[in-house]
């Protein structure tokens, strides 16, 4: 189950058999994993030649990598003078957690009405290893913990993987990815004033007794409540 989740939002496995695909997937991973942790900030212009020395890759790995992360919506082109970081608005954080919201709550009543013994204990155990990692890796301030945000996709995406849709698991798994990128802005306001390891566990308690009503709710409030504190930071 894991591998199939965190593999999802990857390039196709099938080009890592070496040469320049090989080396466009990795361009890929790391800098869609720089863009989802701030690291390359909203708007920042994306320069091939400093890509390439950073990343330590050639010029048309990078050129693929880019266009790849244009179509997750994670690049945007600037007419014909290359690439820029996405930026982010609450606006578009707005359709983003509606979308998500519709999408995960249909796939969230699939898989509560077709999955198996197997897939609660999958979630069962997912929450449980999300509970044993901090949320931050400092006690007197935040600081993201990387385990926690790995664990955390694992937990989510294990509550919808019986949904029986890949279709609809990509499009979770890509807006997942998007709504980490925003979620960044508010970890140090959002995490202090709620009990995030006790929502996840609500959630997980009315997934085992089957009441679709209840979880899917629970997931919904769960995602209201971090886009909260978020709006507040993209209004001002």
């Amino acid at each position: 189950m894991q591998e199939t989740i965190l593999n999802q939002d990857d390039v196709d496995t099938s080009i890592e058999g070496g040469g320049s695909e090989s080396m466009t997937s990795r361009a890929y991973v790391r800098l869609k994993q720089d863009i989802i942790s701030g690291a390359l900030q909203p708007g920042r212009k994306l320069k091939i030649d400093e890509l390439r020395r950073n990343y330590d890759v050639g010029t048309s790995p990078i050129r693929e990598a880019l266009s790849l992360l244009t179509s997750d919506h994670f690049v945007e082109r600037i007419d014909q003078r290359g690439f820029r970081v996405s930026n982010v608005s609450a606006e578009e954080f707005e359709e983003l957690l509606k979308t998500r919201c519709w999408l995960e709550e249909r796939a969230l009543r699939e898989s509560i009405a077709r999955g198996s013994d197997q897939w609660e204990e999958k979630v069962v155990l997912a929450n449980y290893r999300l509970s044993r990692i901090p949320r931050s890796e400092a006690a007197d301030h935040f600081v993201a913990n990387d385990q926690w945000e790995k664990q955390h996709k694992i937990f989510h995406m294990t509550l919808i993987s019986e949904c029986g849709s890949s279709m609809l698991l990509k499009f979770c798994d890509q807006l997942y990815d998007q709504n980490v990128r925003y979620r960044q802005l508010s970890g140090t306001k959002a995490y202090p004033t709620r009990d995030v390891a006790e929502e996840h566990s609500a959630i997980c308690d009315s997934v085992l007794a089957r009441d679709a009503d209840l979880a899917a709710k629970l997931l919904v409030d769960h995602y209201q409540r971090t886009s909260n504190f978020l709006m507040e930071e993209l209004e001002g």
